[in-house]
């Protein structure tokens, strides 16, 4: 079972997550940000993985330290749940188009952390928060995940659709690249044989 759950607490957070990869795109998401929620909510439908997440934050300060916080706590229980990454795909793409947006995401789940962001947004506030969050949750989740992620949005007017397709590309991405290839037979896809293992958020597996 591609199983794990992960728990965060520090002074400004208190987050805890589990996925499941093979799961079926259900999603329990509780942050105390509406829109957050409806994000995380998209991720989980359109890669199919499983997402229970339960956070509490510094709300009163405003929704920077819970957004972020949420992308690693996402992150890192996709990387335990995804052990030695053997015999995944490795590799994902997507182009979204929603409305007037259009985004395209490429992913490689090579456990070396790196955000590519050519993403501009045409108001600074959305759903009651400062849009500019949205990078900083991308960039916590790549760390985390040990993903290699680039996402550009090649034209749009609407935040929120710009935002959305982001998350919808990087869903559609993780669910091409943590696939399970048969032809691989369980081997690591790499010509190292190994995807070294990156983390130190505290966590189970199973």
């Amino acid at each position: 079972m591609r199983v794990a759950s992960v728990e965060r607490n520090t002074k400004e957070t208190r987050i805890k997550g589990r996925v499941d990869l093979d799961g079926s795109g259900a999603a329990e998401v509780a942050t105390g940000i509406g829109f957050l929620d409806h994000m995380l909510e998209q991720l989980a439908k359109h890669s199919l993985i499983d997402l229970t997440l339960k956070a509490e934050g510094d709300l009163h300060i405003d929704f920077h330290h819970t957004t972020e916080d949420t992308g690693y706590v996402v992150g890192a229980a996709i990387s335990r749940a995804l052990g030695e990454r053997a015999g995944i795909a490795r590799y994902g793409e997507a182009l979204i188009p929603f409305d007037e947006t259009l985004t395209r995401i490429a992913l490689d789940a090579s456990n070396r952390p790196y955000l590519v962001w050519k993403v501009t947004l045409s108001h600074a506030r959305l759903g009651g928060m400062d849009a500019e969050v949205f990078k900083e949750w991308f960039q916590a989740f790549a760390q985390a995940a040990g993903m290699t992620l680039h996402i550009e949005n090649l034209y749009g007017e609407n935040t929120h659709h710009i935002v959305e397709s982001c998350f919808k590309g990087l869903a559609r991405a993780l669910r091409q690249a943590v696939a399970i290839d048969p032809r691989r037979a369980g081997a690591v896809p790499s010509t190292k044989g190994v995807l070294r293992s990156a983390g130190d958020v505290r966590g189970t597996s199973g």
